[in-house]
């Protein structure tokens, strides 16, 4: 009997690994399993090059034992998690994921072949479901992303793609009428706003343009 071990992640620094760590805890305590330790990473799931996933990949796990991981998308990013699926598949690693209930049965101790082949079409199936599911939220994260951001710059809330307005062109147009009526000066106002000359006369020519002026 091979060893059992935990991997978790969470994408950002600011998203906690509690409720992922405390789901692989529960499985093992409901089914007695002895969870040797579960190696924890706050990265992007974007590629596998993680200081902990690798030491677990590459340095600790042996043919016979099992990682036990939270949710499918987890592991990583859904274009090559079959791909490190089948390198686990190849040194006789079990992966279970505790959201594909099929991945919990282990296909080596059933003495049924034909049951073990069936249960075994079932598992790559639904892997593949999941597959399915995590590339189209990610389709859909980024088609949301790109719709939010051509609202704010319809909006006049983008200055460029990636980065949010310094200054809304209402609270631009309210300090620029002071220029407009003779109260102060173009330079000095950049100044006490705090913004570069780039910046600031690109907000000139869009209270100009907004106000046909």
């Amino acid at each position: 009997m091979g060893n059992y071990y935990g991997y978790n992640r969470v994408s950002t620094k600011e998203q906690h690994l509690d409720r992922g760590r405390k789901n692989i805890e529960e499985f093992c305590g409901a089914r007695s399993i002895p969870l040797v330790k579960i190696f924890e990473d706050k990265q992007t799931g974007r590629n596998y090059d993680r200081p902990r996933y690798v030491v677990l990949k590459e340095d600790v796990v042996m043919s016979g034992d099992t990682i036990i991981v939270p949710e499918y998308d987890r592991l990583g990013r859904a274009d090559e998690t079959k791909l490190e699926l089948e390198y686990f598949k190849s040194r006789n690693v079990r992966v279970i994921f505790l959201d594909i209930p099929t991945t919990q049965n282990d296909l080596s101790a059933m003495t049924d072949e034909v049951s073990a082949s069936v249960l075994a079409c079932i598992n790559d199936m639904l892997i593949s479901f999941y597959d399915l599911l995590a590339r189209t939220e990610i389709k859909r994260k980024k088609k949301r992303q790109r719709e939010g951001i051509d609202a704010k710059k319809q909006r006049g809330e983008w200055e460029d793609y990636g980065r949010p307005r310094i200054m809304a062109a209402a609270d631009f147009e309210k300090h620029y009428k002071r220029v407009v009526g003779g109260e102060i000066g173009s330079l000095a106002l950049m100044r006490e706003l705090g913004l570069n000359r780039d910046t600031f006369f690109r907000y000139v020519r869009e209270y100009k343009k907004l106000n046909n002026v």
